[in-house]
Order: C-alpha cells, then sequence, then structure tokens
C-alpha cells in the first residue's frame, strides 16, 4: 500500500491499516515527510498529542510555510489546550493561503477557547463568507451571540441552519434556548416540541421544556419533565446505591432513605427543605451532601446522619435525589414547602464571627457579586465589582463582604470602600451562616449564598439578569421557596445599572430608618 492509500485509509478511518503503511515507509526512509506527517494525525487522532506535536513539528521544519502543516499543527497545540499558539499558527497559515477553510474554522475554535467571544464570532463569520451552507459555523454563530446577549442575532443564525437541516434535533433545542432567553416561551416550547417529534427520547429536549414549565409556574408538567435531567449528557454525578429510587408511592414509616445532593451548592440548600417533610412520613432520614454543607446540613429538622460524598453509608431501604422530591411530594406552587428558617447556624459558630462584624449600631449589609466561573450562566448572573461597587457608596451603612473568592484589584475596591472583607476566611457554609444570621440585609447575585440566607429567613435582594434561571419565575418581585427574599430584576438584557440605581435608592431609604435602638 502507497501513502496515497494510507491517507485514503486514514480518511476512512481505517486508522490501523494507515498506521501499518507508515510504520513501514519510516522503517526505510525514517524521514519520509508524507509519512511523518500523516502519523502525526493518528498519533493525534489516537489522543496521544504530545508524540503528534514532536511529529508534526518535525514536519513543519522541513515546510514551515505549508498553510496545511500550519494548520496541523495548530490543531494538536490546540488538543493539548495551548491555544494562543494554536491561534498564531492559524494566522501563519492564513497568512500564507487567505481562504484556507480548515485553518478559518480552527482559528474561531480557538478564539471561543480563549473566551475572546466577539473575535471569536467574527471568525466565524469569515467562515461562513467561504462557505455560507457550513452548519457548524452557523451553530456556533447563534451560541456566541447567545453569550453575548443577543438572541434575536443567535434565532436568525439557527433559523438559517435549520433551512438546510431541518430534522437536526440539536439546531431545535438550540434555537428553543435562544427563544427562551428572549422570553419567547411558546416559540420555544414549540421548537422543543418539534426536536421530541424527530426524536421522541431526547432528554435534552424534555428537560429544557421541564424548565420552561416551572420558569411558567407550571409545576405539573415542570416537573415531570424535570427528571429527565438525570438522562442528558450533562446529568448531574452522584453516589450509587443499592436500594430503589422512592417516588412517592411507597411508605416509609420505619425505613431509611438516603437523599442525594445534586448539581450546585445552590440547589442542595434550596431542596433541603423536603428532609423534614421525607421524616414526617416516619423515615429515618440520611443526607448525602458536598463536605462544606455537611455541619449545616446536620442541623436540618429530622434528619438523622449527614454524609459527604466520599464517606461510605451505610445500608439503606430507599434513595431520592433532592431534586426527584417535588416530583413526589408532587409540589404546586401553591404547595411550595417555605417555611423559613429551615437552616440555622450554630452557637458556636455565632459567637467566633460576632466579634467580627461591625459594631457602630449602623444596620449591615452583606454583598456577594459574583458565582462560580464554572457556571454556564455565570456570565449572565455574576456583576463585575467595579460596576457593582456604585452601591457602597451609599452612606450611613456598614457592609460586609462573604464573597469567598476574590482578586487583589476586587480586593483593594472593598478597602477603599471600608467594606469589611471576611469570605476568604470562611471555611464552610456553617461559618457563612452564622455571619448572614448577623445581618440585616444581603445583597446577592444569583449564587448559594443567596439560597443559603433565604434558607436562614434572612431579608434577601437577589439581582437577577434578564433571564434568569427556573426557580426564580417570571415578572414576580418575590419568590414562592424564600418568603424574606425580594427580586430585583433587569429590564432589559445586560440592564444591571437599571438595578442597581432601585437597589440604591432602596438602600438609602433603609439607612435612612432609625435603629431598633435608636
Amino acid at each position: 500500500m502507497s501513502i496515497a492509500q494510507a491517507f485514503a485509509s486514514y480518511q476512512q478511518g481505517k486508522l490501523a491499516d494507515a498506521e501499518a503503511v507508515c510504520t513501514r515507509i519510516l522503517a526505510a526512509a525514517p524521514g519520509d515527510f508524507d509519512a511523518l506527517h500523516l502519523l502525526g494525525l493518528l498519533r493525534h487522532q489516537q489522543m496521544r498529542d504530545a508524540e503528534a506535536l514532536e511529529l508534526i513539528g518535525a514536519v513543519l521544519k522541513r515546510a514551515p510555510r505549508s498553510p496545511e502543516v500550519l494548520n496541523n499543527y495548530g490543531l494538536i497545540l490546540a488538543a493539548l489546550a495551548r491555544h494562543e499558539e494554536a491561534l498564531a499558527h492559524f494566522d501563519r497559515a492564513l497568512a500564507i493561503s487567505a481562504g484556507y477553510l480548515h485553518a478559518l474554522k480552527n482559528r474561531a475554535r480557538a478564539l471561543k477557547a480563549l473566551s475572546r467571544h466577539e473575535q471569536a464570532l467574527a471568525a466565524h463569520e469569515a467562515v461562513l463568507a467561504a462557505k455560507p451552507d457550513e452548519l457548524d459555523a452557523l451553530n456556533e454563530c447563534g451560541g456566541l451571540h447567545l453569550r453575548l446577549g443577543r438572541p434575536a442575532a443567535a434565532i436568525a443564525c439557527y433559523d438559517r441552519a435549520l433551512a438546510i437541516a431541518p430534522r437536526l434535533v440539536q439546531l431545535h433545542i438550540n434555537r428553543a434556548t435562544a427563544l427562551a432567553a428572549a422570553r419567547r416561551f411558546d416559540d420555544a416550547l414549540h421548537g422543543l416540541a418539534s426536536a421530541i417529534a424527530i426524536q421522541p427520547d431526547c432528554a435534552e429536549a424534555h428537560y429544557r421544556a421541564s424548565l420552561i414549565h416551572l420558569r411558567r409556574g407550571d409545576f405539573k408538567h415542570g416537573w415531570r419533565g424535570f427528571a429527565w435531567r438525570l438522562r442528558t449528557e450533562r446529568a448531574p454525578k452522584m453516589r450509587q446505591v443499592a436500594a430503589p429510587l422512592w417516588l412517592g408511592g411507597q411508605p416509609l414509616d420505619g425505613k431509611t432513605i438516603l437523599l442525594l445532593s445534586e448539581q450546585g451548592f445552590g440547589d442542595t440548600i434550596q431542596f433541603l427543605r423536603y428532609a423534614p417533610l421525607v421524616a414526617a412520613l416516619g423515615a429515618a432520614v440520611i443526607l448525602d451532601v458536598p463536605c462544606e454543607l455537611k455541619a449545616l446540613a446536620a442541623a436540618v429538622p429530622g434528619v438523622a446522619a449527614v454524609f459527604d460524598h466520599d464517606e461510605p453509608t451505610p445500608p439503606v431501604d430507599f434513595y431520592s435525589p433532592l431534586l426527584s422530591l417535588p416530583l413526589s411530594f408532587q409540589t404546586e406552587l401553591a404547595t411550595v414547602p417555605a417555611n423559613v428558617p429551615y437552616l440555622r447556624p450554630s452557637d458556636d459558630r455565632l459567637r467566633r464571627w460576632r466579634e467580627r462584624m461591625p459594631q457602630n449600631g449602623r444596620r449591615t449589609v452583606g454583598i456577594c457579586w459574583a458565582g462560580s466561573k464554572a457556571h454556564l450562566n455565570d456570565h449572565n448572573r455574576s456583576i463585575g465589582l467595579d460596576r457593582f461597587a456604585r452601591i457602597l457608596a451609599v452612606p450611613n451603612l456598614n457592609f460586609v463582604s462573604v464573597q469567598k473568592e476574590i482578586s487583589e484589584a476586587e480586593a483593594a475596591i472593598l478597602r477603599d470602600h471600608h467594606v469589611a472583607a471576611l469570605g476568604r476566611e470562611l471555611r464552610d457554609f456553617a461559618d457563612t451562616a452564622a455571619v448572614l444570621a448577623m445581618l440585616d440585609l444581603l445583597v446577592a447575585v444569583d449564587t448559594s449564598v443567596a439560597h443559603l440566607a433565604g434558607a436562614l429567613g434572612k431579608a434577601v435582594a437577589l439581582l437577577l439578569p434578564f433571564a434568569p434561571d427556573w426557580r426564580w419565575m417570571d415578572d414576580r418581585s418575590e419568590s414562592p421557596w424564600y418568603p424574606t427574599m425580594r427580586l430585583f430584576r433587569q429590564a432589559t438584557i445586560g440592564d444591571w445599572d437599571g438595578v442597581l440605581e432601585r437597589l440604591c435608592r432602596e438602600l438609602s431609604a433603609m439607612a435612612a430608618r432609625p435603629t431598633r435602638s435608636g
């Protein structure tokens, strides 16, 4: 078999045949250009990218102006997460061959990996200029427009893509996601129904439809569809339990049940409220939670024992993910178990933190302006401290930061505004709960600290983006889950300034009211 036939085998996915030819050729001629090049691509396919880089690097030294070799070297650098270097090689390839489609595509992917979203969008649009029916580029443009807060432009991209591939399920789902971001919920549900008609067992489409139902207060359909989350590609990782799943129908009197946390800290805190309801059915309730929540969760009424994810648990009769309990209890909007507080700080933690709190008689406001950067929607829900800091100028209030991770630049802003920055010292949520318990108000974006304050029965001002998470619903200034929480919503996409202006007025009024001791 010749090297040309080996390349054909490679393109057909017959990697073993192609490798055998390359090995034979290189045994006779160790420096053979084409065999080295192909073997490098094979190693990349085998995810042996360090070897691939060495092989393609040797080829690049002999052909430094080959767009194809430059592109392939960049492709392997990208696989090694060396995206800046990869981008430089794609740029070199395009400087030599401006219309080289593979390099155009790879350049766009590298810019996205570097979170240079506007540039990535322009790069994908360059791909479309060269090949208007390139589905991947249309889909990526849609996702980037959505990431940049432009759902209408995203929808237009998905419309173009669906005109080319009307039965591609993921395009229907992506378009529906953009429609939901534009708060066109009926259209989004219609799009998801189209995806389900094509693929009836599509877990992602069912799950996304459930989020829209929940957001609109249709809990009957919402919780039933929400069960599909456990079958999606991003299904939460949970402990495997050698016991049947409890779905609400089986009697629990005298039984032991393990309730499993899933998803984020905030989800766990929100749905721990169901543990006392399960215990009231006669069950011994055991919790499986992240270690950061273990001490706090132990105080939930009705809980017999708490284990973190790494600890072995005793045998149980049943198990349930925490977020499946609303379905098991057939929770409706009017029956949300909202008896707060259902979490309480311990006396020893309160004593430990009391001396760290301001003692000047003014009201004290906690602040938390950002969530985890790993959250898929963090770019919408978090606020830069340089922008958020306008509320710190409200006079006659004490401000306490419970933001756990802060940069040096953020620390400097807090110092300039004389904020007590306690976040870095909080060891777990039991510490955070003690600090929150001594506040008059928490101002926070949609993150676990807001859930914790709500579960403690503390006053919360929650700052929400235009298209928030499903649990905050729509067109409400209060939450059915947390009676002491008020919701401050963006009126338009990205309009944090309007939210902060309203909040500043409220904080000024709060500061002007006499204190309890005044």
